[in-house]
């Protein structure tokens, strides 16, 4: 998509729409030097990720961002035709022992992963045996949740994703025979349902199909779309919001790397994660000074209050202390 041209007043910036899901990239002109940064990788932040990107450019700075799945965001990575790359899920010590110039990995926002489903006048209460019957293939139409009959649908990810591999972690946590049998990752082998690519076009494809149940990113969940009720750990059935989605962050110890998470967490929503900015630790060249700029604009207070009004979370202080250390230790 060509970038589009904005002008240096406000009210031209403020005119600009942003397009979910979609390549998006803003240029600065008459306004001194523009540079340009390339990205690519997770859709699960793309809406709060282009909003940033869009402040971004009244700072002088273009950002192109592909939303294409965590898993073409690492590869891309790893062939390094990009600046920074972005993954719902750290990279594993095999995946960065391929990228020779190191690599730092910087929680940037989070957010909860949705069950959504369309069915008008179902509000549905999963537990936990429930949740990973659906996706088994096992509970076949929503008169077995307590809800007007209809088959149902399931609408999976096509692609690498690491909303799948946040998702199946959870079941794997769950369920012992979701462990065993489907297992983990950004790609499994779905016993029932249909492909979609990106968070964008699962919840595309659950707006056209009446019926259809699959998950997603909160931020993606509009009528006639709801999302599911889901049991915690305690045996808890909460909806996401932003208090239950704080309360199981929470729960999460990043560690030193800062690539915790927690799969099943005890207390409030049960499936939130982190979303990682992946970074060359060196050889970043003439962007170094870009890169740093409009990350510490994201981990600042300011775009992090943007969270909640996006569908995301904002991090905890902490986290975000901890992020600037590791982003100040990206070199030339």
């Amino acid at each position: 998509m060509a970038a589009p041209i904005i002008s240096c007043d406000a009210s031209s910036r403020r005119r600009l729409a942003i397009g979910v899901g979609l390549a998006a990239s803003w240029s600065l002109v008459g306004c001194g030097t523009s540079t340009t940064l390339n990205g690519a990788g997770a859709s699960f932040p793309a809406a709060i990720y282009q909003r940033w990107f869009q402040d971004l450019a009244s700072q002088g700075l273009r950002v192109n961002y592909q939303s294409v799945g965590s898993g073409a965001g690492v590869r891309q990575f790893q062939s390094r035709t990009v600046d920074f790359a972005a993954s719902d899920v750290p990279m594993k010590a095999e995946e960065i022992a391929k990228v020779p110039q190191g690599v730092v990995q910087v929680p940037m926002t989070a957010g909860a992963i949705a069950v959504a489903y369309h069915l008008k006048g179902c509000e549905l209460k999963l537990s936990q045996a429930q949740l990973v019957d659906i996706f088994l293939g096992k509970i076949s139409n929503f008169s077995q949740l307590g809800c007007a009959a209809k088959p149902i649908k399931v609408v999976h990810r096509s692609d690498g994703s690491g909303t799948t591999a946040n998702f199946t972690a959870h079941l794997a946590a769950i369920s012992p025979a979701w462990k065993s049998g489907v297992g983990t990752g950004k790609t499994v082998k779905w016993p029932t349902g249909i492909g979609a690519k990106g968070n964008e076009g699962v919840a595309a494809q659950l707006n056209q199909v009446e019926g259809g149940i699959g998950y997603v990113e909160a931020a993606f969940v509009k009528e006639p779309l709801q999302a599911a009720a889901l049991t915690n750990a305690s045996g808890q059935l909460v909806k996401a919001d932003l208090a239950s989605e704080q309360e199981a962050l929470a729960s999460i110890d990043l560690g030193p790397d800062l690539t915790g998470s927690n799969p099943n967490p005890i207390k409030g929503y049960p499936i939130v994660t982190f979303s990682w900015i992946l970074f060359y630790q060196t050889g970043n060249g003439s962007k170094h000074e870009a890169l740093t700029k409009a990350f510490n604009y994201a981990l600042s207070d300011q775009a992090q209050a943007m969270a909640p009004g996006l569908g995301f979370i904002s991090l905890p202080a902490d986290v975000l202390a901890k992020g600037r250390t590791a982003l100040a230790g990206i070199k030339p």
